[in-house]
């Protein structure tokens, strides 16, 4: 049982891969058809890895034999199997932790989430101003290193599951 939802997971993960090659793809002469093309991309890539991040706690749980429960947060896996449990006590601390793969799913789905900030526009009364954007690294590189990391944790669990 829990299998197939190691095999959701790694699906979904497979397709925020192509998704994001796509928007990385290079292309001569840029126009807004490809710009619009890469965001949708990104995004799409970034809803597809915030799916997998939850049908991996619903695969948790399933593992231990929850089957009637499918937590859509880490709070309700905790709930449900506890602190103490090696999964969530490794997904809690990797919570918590700056700069981790889950750290960073949380920044992205907060960003993603919201509109866009306003931008001022550039005059000549106000060309001291500097802009730089704020928020979570969107960049394929950083996007591709979130997806390892999930991919790495789900095969990991699988691994250690199955042997039972």
């Amino acid at each position: 049982m829990a299998s197939q939802w190691y095999s959701l997971v790694s699906q979904k993960l497979f397709m925020a891969r192509v998704l994001l090659r796509q928007a990385d793809t290079p292309s001569s002469g840029e126009d807004a058809g490809d710009a619009l093309q890469r965001e949708a991309g990104l995004q799409g890539s970034i809803e597809l890895a915030l799916r997998a991040r939850r049908l991996l706690l619903i695969m948790v749980a399933k593992l231990y034999q929850q089957k009637q429960s499918d937590p859509e947060t880490l709070e309700a896996l905790v709930a449900l199997l506890g602190e103490d449990n090696p999964e969530t006590a490794e997904l809690l601390t990797l919570a918590r932790k700056g700069g981790s793969w889950w750290n960073h799913l949380d920044q992205l789905e907060a960003a993603q989430a919201k509109p866009p900030a306003t931008r001022k526009t550039v005059s000549a009364e106000n060309i001291i101003a500097i802009s730089a954007d704020s928020g979570p690294d969107r960049s394929a590189a950083a996007l591709g290193k979130v997806l390892d990391a999930l991919k790495q944790f789900a095969d990991t669990l699988e691994e250690r599951h199955s042997e039972w």
